[in-house]
């Protein structure tokens, strides 16, 4: 036990883990506890029956068998090289649940028979494979499988991978694919050193006494669940969820980011704030409350940016749309979440404890996930694109889901916008977009001509459904 300074376990714990662990000791590089996101992510998992919420699916083709097998090496020496894909989680047994770093760990590839009489490759990996009722065993590393087939009367194969976001996010994403392309390009010598993850499991178990007082002070006064059309249930597996995308106007773009760069305020403020008021109009409430993705890479120190694992983090993010002025708002929405990044690695369980919203109350349904893409990614579920370049490799789409009813992804590839959300059924995506961009357009408007108004003024509701309401 006095090896692991990064978890608290008996010997018997320590025992059991390495008889769970193929090639036992030998094969086991480290042991710590899960960050915060992986507690919440392990949660979800449990609570879950048929699938898995946190399971992303990625699908790439291939121009035949020979640069496929080309990939899967690329992607085993980058496994090999970061300890986050080489882990495994391990609870059953224990006095908490643990995370072990493998030191060796081939890849999981498994060949599917393709029925020719039921759709296409990539039809049919996708039906079988869906994270709404497919599953993958979290005990056994890597975290990320492979399921691959050869389409019918061709010499293409079609590659479908299960990555949990136990040990990927987003941008893990991307920077696995930037390395499987530089070792691709005979350029893995460019790669910069891969950074430990258990750097980060360090971090959020130090300072943690700063985070229950600033979230005290931002919730303490919530007793009332900010909840859009009613969705109160945040423990979903992604079953019911409608999904659209929708680029915003350029006009509507181009005002955004010139009120952004006027105020010196994040263009994720202005959508934050807009957000808040779709959120304030659907629940009824003016002092809104809902989760905000986080990079979690903000104070990590050199190289966290480049790093791989689960990073990003979800947290609460107070807005009060009341008669304070619009320009006004809008840098308060600024410092909010310049506030919050000093807590990115908080635990979300902890910041909804500090609010007066009684359990098992959810303190919010609704998520708001600003995201930053390559400028070829327009879609929320758009595979990254680095691979692109080398002939015979073509990403095909993915898709990823959360436990919430009510989700927001904005897209940001630094020259346009995009709205994605992804809602239960009884709402229409599309008219959450109607309502986003209308709440958009009324922001931009009021900081071009009345800057003093009241923020409980910006209009969501397009002139169509005023209409039909009216």
């Amino acid at each position: 036990p006095d090896m692991l300074p990064l978890i608290t376990l008996s010997q018997a714990d320590i025992d059991r883990i390495v008889g769970l662990v193929p090639g036992g000791v030998a094969n086991i590089q480290d042991i710590y506890a899960l960050s915060p996101l992986q507690d919440g992510c392990l949660f979800h998992h449990l609570l879950a029956t048929a699938g898995d919420p946190y399971l992303m699916v990625r699908q790439i083709a291939f121009a035949d068998r020979t640069v496929l097998d080309r990939f899967l090496d690329a992607v085993q020496q980058v496994v090999d090289r970061h300890d986050i894909l080489r882990t495994a989680f391990i609870w059953e047994g224990l006095s908490e649940p643990a995370q072990v770093v493998w030191r060796k760990v081939p890849l999981s590839v498994t060949e599917f028979r393709l029925d020719p009489h039921a759709g296409t490759a990539s039809e049919q990996l996708a039906r079988h494979f869906d994270p709404r009722h497919t599953r993958i065993d979290l005990t056994q590393a890597p975290l990320l499988r492979f399921f691959i087939t050869q389409e019918p009367d061709s010499p293409r194969w079609a590659l479908l991978s299960l990555q949990h976001h136990l040990a990927s996010d987003h941008t893990t994403t991307d920077i696995l694919l930037d390395e499987v392309a530089a070792i691709l390009a005979d350029r893995s010598d460019t790669l910069a050193p891969p950074q430990p993850f258990r750097n980060l499991v360090a971090q959020t178990r130090l300072g943690t006494d700063v985070h229950e007082p600033f979230f005290r002070q931002m919730l303490g006064d919530i007793d009332e669940p900010t909840l859009p059309f009613g969705l109160s249930d945040v423990h979903r597996d992604g079953h019911g969820i409608s999904e659209c995308h929708r680029p915003l106007p350029q006009t509507l773009n181009d005002r955004l980011r010139h009120h952004a760069r006027r105020l010196g305020v994040s263009l994720a403020s202005l959508c934050h704030l807009a957000f808040g008021q779709v959120l304030a109009r659907c629940s009824g409430r003016e002092a809104v409350v809902f989760g905000t993705v986080l990079f979690g890479r903000m104070q990590g120190g050199e190289g966290t940016g480049r790093a791989i694992g689960p990073f990003i983090n979800t947290l609460p993010l107070r807005l009060d749309l009341d008669d304070t002025p619009v320009e006004q708002s809008v840098r308060r929405a600024h410092q909010r979440l310049a506030d919050l990044l000093h807590h990115e690695h908080a635990s979300l369980a902890l910041a909804q404890r500090c609010s007066s919203v009684a359990a098992p109350t959810p303190l919010f349904s609704a998520l708001l996930n600003y995201r930053h893409n390559r400028l070829s990614q327009t879609a929320a579920n758009a595979a990254p694109t680095s691979i692109l370049p080398f002939h015979g490799i073509e990403a095909s789409g993915g898709q990823e889901r959360t436990n919430y009813p009510f989700t927001m992804s904005v897209e940001d590839d630094g020259q346009t916008l995009g709205l994605t959300p992804q809602v239960v059924d009884s709402v229409s995506p599309k008219r959450v977009c109607d309502l986003m961009q209308c709440a958009l357009e009324s922001l931009v408007q009021a900081l071009d001509d009345v800057p003093a108004m009241p923020v409980r003024q910006l209009e969501v509701l397009p002139a169509a459904e005023r209409e039909l309401l009216l």
